[in-house]
This record gives C-alpha cells, sequence and structure tokens, in this order.
C-alpha cells in the first residue's frame, strides 16, 4: 500500500488550525459545563442507582437490587404522606409570608426618609446570619419558656409562659425561616422597584391616579419579574430546609415538623437505610420540580391577565 500526504498544506498549518479550533471561543465554556456535570450528573446517578437496592449499613451482606421496592414501600408508609403535607405547607407559607412583607418592606425602603441606609442594612442582617445560629438564637433567646423574651413578656402581662417549639412547633419553624428570608425577598423585589421609569410614576400621578391604582397597574406589572425569580429562588432554597429544623424541633413532636430534606437525613443517619434514604432523596427532586412548574405556571397566568387587561 502507497501513502498519499496532502502536499498543498504543511503539517505546522494543520497543527496550528487544529489548536485555534481547540482553544475557540465556542469551546471556552467546555471545563465548566464538564465540571457541572461531574459535580450534579454523578451523584444523581449514583443516587438513582443505590435508590434500587436494599442496602442497610447495619446489614451490609443483605445489599442487593430490589428495583423498585423501595418506592413502593415509601409510598406505603403513612408518615411519608405526612411529611410531603409538612413540606408544602412550610414551603408555601414561608414563600407566601416572605412575599408579603418582602414587599411591604420594600416599599417603604423605596421612599426616602431620614435613616433609610441604616434601616436598610438592620433588615437585610437576618439574612447574613448562618442558619444553625438563627435558629439557636430563636431557639434560646426567644422561644425557651424558662428565661426567653417572650415568655418574659408574658409574665409581665400576668399569663403564663407559653412553650412556642411544643405547643405550636410548625408556627415557630416557619417564623424563624420567614425572619430569615424576607430580606432576600425584599432585595429583589426593592432592585425592582428602583429600575421604575420615575416619569411614569409621575405621569400617573398627574392623570389623578392614587397610591393603589399605581401599584396595582404600574408597580406589580413591572416587578412581575422579579417576583417570578424571588419566588422561584427561594421555593428551592426552603424545600431544602434542614439547620433551622434540625436545631429548634428535630423534626418533632413526633413528625409533626420534618420535611423532606429531614425525612432523608433521618432514613440515612438514624436507620442506616441508604437504599430507602435514596429512594426519598428522588420524590424529593420529583416533588421540587413540580412545585417550581406549578409557580411558574401561576405567575406567567397572572401575568398574561395583565397584558390582556
Amino acid at each position: 500500500m502507497s501513502t498519499t500526504y496532502d502536499l498543498a498544506e504543511p503539517v505546522p498549518q494543520k497543527t496550528t488550525r487544529f489548536f485555534e479550533n481547540l482553544f475557540s471561543r465556542q469551546s471556552l465554556p467546555l471545563p465548566a459545563i464538564i465540571f457541572m456535570i461531574v459535580v450534579t450528573q454523578i451523584p444523581l446517578i449514583l443516587t438513582l442507582r443505590y435508590s434500587l437496592e436494599r442496602w442497610n449499613l447495619l446489614r451490609p451482606e443483605r445489599r442487593a437490587f430490589i428495583w423498585f421496592n423501595n418506592y413502593v414501600n415509601i409510598l406505603e408508609d403513612q408518615d411519608f404522606w405526612t411529611i410531603i403535607l409538612n413540606t408544602l405547607s412550610l414551603t408555601l407559607s414561608v414563600v407566601l409570608i416572605t412575599l408579603v412583607l418582602g414587599m411591604l418592606l420594600a416599599l417603604l425602603l423605596n421612599r426616602e426618609f431620614p435613616g433609610r441606609n441604616i434601616i436598610r442594612t438592620m433588615l437585610i442582617t437576618p439574612f447574613l446570619i448562618m442558619p444553625t445560629v438563627s435558629a439557636v438564637l430563636w431557639k434560646n433567646v426567644l422561644f425557651n419558656p424558662a428565661f426567653g423574651l417572650l415568655a418574659a413578656l408574658f409574665a409581665m402581662l400576668g399569663l403564663d409562659r407559653p412553650d412556642f417549639l411544643a405547643e405550636a412547633p410548625m408556627a415557630s419553624v416557619i417564623t424563624v425561616i420567614v425572619w430569615q428570608w424576607t430580606p432576600f425577598m425584599m432585595l429583589i423585589l426593592l432592585a425592582g422597584m428602583q429600575s421604575l421609569d420615575a416619569e411614569q410614576m409621575e405621569a400617573s400621578q398627574i392623570d389623578g391616579a392614587g397610591r393603589l391604582t399605581q401599584f396595582r397597574y404600574i408597580v406589580l406589572p413591572h416587578l412581575q419579574r422579579y417576583i417570578e425569580i424571588a419566588v422561584l429562588m427561594e421555593t428551592l432554597f426552603i424545600l431544602s430546609v434542614f439547620g433551622e429544623i434540625f436545631v429548634t424541633t428535630t423534626g418533632g413532636p413526633g413528625i409533626q415538623t420534618t420535611n423532606l430534606s429531614f425525612g432523608i437525613y433521618q432514613e440515612a443517619f438514624n436507620r442506616w437505610n441508604i437504599g430507602s434514604a435514596s429512594a426519598m432523596g428522588v420524590y424529593a427532586i420529583i416533588l421540587a420540580n413540580i412545585i417550581v412548574l406549578l409557580f411558574v405556571r401561576v405567575l406567567r397566568s397572572g401575568r398574561h391577565q395583565e397584558v390582556k387587561a
């Protein structure tokens, strides 16, 4: 056999062209894409694999593939549906309350008044505190029935000292998380309000529009995209809340404050059931996607109605 060579183009030029294609602008994001695939998809694949196994660390000799039995067993467990309801109620309550409070605070801070920068800094502070630290603060300084601030106020009024974490555990957890996440919602909505055209507001005032009319037909439609971003991001974070529950109630009393994240932790590190915990993790992913899609659909339907109006 005879080998043919392309003498029209020298070998160094071919090599140069190869490296130019290799390091072109289109290929620059490739390392980041590969890194994201390794960090996100490989753990997901392993979770899917473990969810198909009977694998308890206390009995490693019994490890075997059981396919979808873990998924079926979880659905047949009544505690799992209680955990799902806890997760939904916690997420929806926190998102809605922080949206309302964040909107009110953003409307307040959007106005000029003395000391606005100091008040803005103070309102942002809760979001900068670590979740476990804020949970310890609320549990020991405010909610403690013996020496907590709220218990002292009740005693000053001649009332019994309440134990909020025992008497209203879910409401207490929601309060802690709302206190921490309201600044996040406030910051995004405040950024949206500050991008609103001032001339448009002045023109509406000249036409006789009141505060409520301006908010209904100008401010709220302008903030629609900001609300979507804030709600979606906060929903994803609230679905994975763990530290606040672990520190304040440890999922109790019973499982009254156990959400999916804490339930997965208990299944994996209290019962050492890796297969069942992995299956619960898959259900958590499915639930997060369903909630996010529902939020997006509701918000976008609201936007379409505003456009039609």
